[in-house]
Formats: structure tokens, sequence, C-alpha cells
């Protein structure tokens, strides 16, 4: 009697836990507004508007989108690492819709190399919109330049990876990155920086090292945070003749476009 009493106790608590865990696992997520309380009204209403927030700055200009000490999020001492002359900042919430997303999605979108590919932005002097990136490739090491396949969708989350790529930009031609990513507790860093000298018009335009994108995803309360940050020290001759903050900031528009669709692939 006593075992059928327990028994019924013990289906009655995990049959209740199943029914209430969405709801707890949401109450687990943090909030925008405890990551980011010192925004100004514009610079919130402009992270959860369609095109999100994004901003270019030069090396010793202030930022603006700063994350509570506390929260644990630093991608600007990565970004550091290239010794910028000029920085672009931004911020996104993807909201969600069918349902919430989790560090495993996001690993999975980040995974997606070759939709890199095809992405568009608008260009100015062609005045049309054309694709950024005509190759997106994963290779098989830093030294080699051997196309592998993207893997399939991950089933359990690693808590770091290093990916390389090789991107075929309309201006620099074929470019060449090493991807390091890191599971937090909270959310997924992300860094890419370029392992190779980026060549315009065969003049070295950004040496090895020198151009980094960060990003720190994580599901929030309110939708996916997509916290993310680029920079490039570019050589004075290419600068003269390349509107580098522009360059700088569609790179980092198409990069956050590449992770949101690769959210939204996993659904």
């Amino acid at each position: 009697m006593l075992n059928q009493k327990f028994a019924k106790v013990f289906f009655g608590f995990f049959f209740i836990l199943f029914l209430t865990w969405p709801l707890a696992a949401q109450t687990l997520l943090r909030s925008f507004d405890e990551l980011f309380p010192g925004l100004s009204e514009s610079n919130r209403s402009g992270a959860f508007s369609q095109q999100g927030v994004i901003r270019t700055i030069r090396r010793n200009g202030e930022l603006e989108f700063i994350p509570v000490q506390q929260s644990g999020i630093d991608i600007y001492s990565r970004l550091l690492r290239a010794e910028p002359s000029f920085i672009a900042e931004a911020l996104h919430i993807i909201p969600y819709s069918e349902r919430t997303f989790d560090r495993l999605d996001i690993y999975n979108a980040i995974g997606r190399i070759g939709d890199l590919k095809g992405r568009l932005y608008h260009s100015r002097t062609r005045q049309a919109e054309v694709p950024l990136f005509e190759e997106a490739t994963r290779i098989d090491s830093l030294s080699g330049n051997n196309p592998i396949p993207d893997p399939p969708p991950a089933n359990v989350l690693p808590s770091s990876e290093i990916v390389h790529m090789r991107l075929k930009d309309i201006n620099f031609g074929d470019t060449f990155y090493q991807v390091n990513m890191n599971a937090g507790v909270h959310g997924i860093t992300c860094s890419l920086i370029n392992t190779k000298n980026i060549s315009y018009l065969f003049f070295p335009a950004i040496k090895e090292g020198r151009f980094l994108a960060a990003f720190y995803v994580e599901p929030l309360r309110e939708g996916v945070l997509i916290y993310s940050m680029a920079g490039a020290d570019a050589s004075d001759f290419v600068a003269a003749m390349i509107d580098i903050p522009s360059s700088i900031r569609k790179r980092l528009e198409v990069f956050i476009a590449w992770i949101v669709d690769g959210l939204k692939a996993t659904l």
C-alpha cells in the first residue's frame, strides 16, 4: 500500500512538472532591461525594431550599447585585439514566433556557413542590391583551403568550437576567417577574425588579424538578443578610396541577418 501511495505521489509530481516546465523555463530567462538598463529610449525602441539599431564610431569614440558588468557579456575586449580604427556596434531583439529558441538553436544557426552566400546589401556606387559574398565555404583548416560541407544540425551543444571559412567578397575577393564559438551559461559568444591579409586592387587593405566581428546571442524573455560589434584597422591608402565605416557596417548587418535567418531555419 505504501509503495502504491509513493508511486502516485511520484508520478503526480512529475506530471505537474511536465505541465509547468515551459513556464518555469521562461522565467529563468533574463530580460533585456536587466542586461542593458542604461539605454536611451530611442536606442531601446530601435533594438526592438525590425532593423535593430546600429551605429559607427571612431576608435576612441564612446560606446552606447554597454551591458551591465555583472551580465558576464564582454565582446568589446575581443574586438580590441584587432586595434580597429572604426567600430560598428549593434543591438537586435528577434521576437519569438512559433517557439522560444535555446543555445543549441543559436549554435546550429551560426554553423550554417554556406547561407552567407548571396546575401544582398544596397550598393550606393552601383545603385542596386548586390551580393556581398559571392561564395561562402567552410574549409578544413587554417592553413588549408579544401572545402568541406556544413555538418547537419547538432543534437548536443559543444562548449567551444573553431571553424574556418572562405568568403568571396564583392570588394576584396577571397577572404579567410576563423570563427571561434564559446557556449556560456546564458548564451553563445562568437568571434570572426581574418586569418590572411584582405586586399583591395592588389594592395593589402587590412592586415591579418585586423578585421574582427564579435557577437553575443542569448535567448531572453522578450526574444533572442543579438549584441554585436565589428571593427577594422585599414591602411590609410585604402581608407582614402573606400568608406571604411560604411564597409564595416554593411558587413555587420549581413552577418546579423545571417544569424537571424539561421534561427528561423531551425523552426
